[in-house]
């Protein structure tokens, strides 16, 4: 096995659903790239002209050592200071739930890029409706890590919730994608048996 093919196999499987959405040689915009392990997937395997804004400094650090154009940068605050249809892709991976105003937000991603794909765990998951139903506590997984009291998550949604913000934002959303707790993909993200069995969604949008 190749180098190349051990940096796709390590890959997270929503984070290679979301690099297969995007077209070789685009700009691409990852907002809250942690450590850029999408941004250095882009470079390798589709030759993007990628940046990338992500809150944590060590995050930051760890990314601009790997040679990716990363800045220190808020979802919340900093989208502003770009200008319009700067990007091919503006890529919010996992992010939306843990800023302030996620309606502002992504009008903001797609004010800047001409498309948007947006990603999140599925407040929906049926597993996480029973966690709260049969213990009444706040659910623990694979995607919502964090105890209640130190969650970086401020507004969970369910996909139900995020199709519906797109419907009232006038968001087209152009591909949709489940994932279930084992990593299966089921192609289209809409209606109550998603919005039931899937853990984790992500969205390519654009505006109409």
């Amino acid at each position: 096995m190749t180098p190349a093919d051990l940096r796709r196999d390590a890959i997270r499987v929503d984070l290679q659903l979301i690099a297969d959405m995007i077209d070789p040689g685009a700009r691409v915009l990852d907002v809250g790239c942690g450590q850029g392990i999408l941004l250095d997937h882009l470079n390798h395997f589709k030759q993007v002209d990628g940046r990338g804004i992500e809150l944590s400094m060590a995050g930051v650090r760890a990314a601009v050592a790997q040679g990716l154009s990363v800045i220190q940068g808020d979802a919340d605050t900093d989208l502003k200071d770009y200008p319009d249809g700067a990007f091919d892709y503006v890529v919010l991976s996992q992010t939306l739930q843990a800023t302030r105003n996620p309606r502002l937000v992504l009008r903001e991603l797609l004010r800047i890029g001409r498309r948007a794909i947006v990603s999140f765990p599925n407040f929906g998951y049926w597993r996480v409706r029973s966690h709260l139903l049969l213990r009444g506590r706040m659910p623990v997984t694979k995607t919502l890590t964090y105890q209640w009291y130190d969650t970086p998550n401020i507004h969970f949604c369910t996909i139900a919730d995020f199709t519906d913000l797109c419907r009232e934002e006038g968001v087209r959303v152009e591909r949709s994608m489940s994932l279930t707790a084992d990593g299966r993909v089921s192609h289209g993200a809409s209606g109550l048996l998603a919005n039931w069995l899937s853990e984790q969604a992500v969205f390519l949008l654009r505006r109409d």
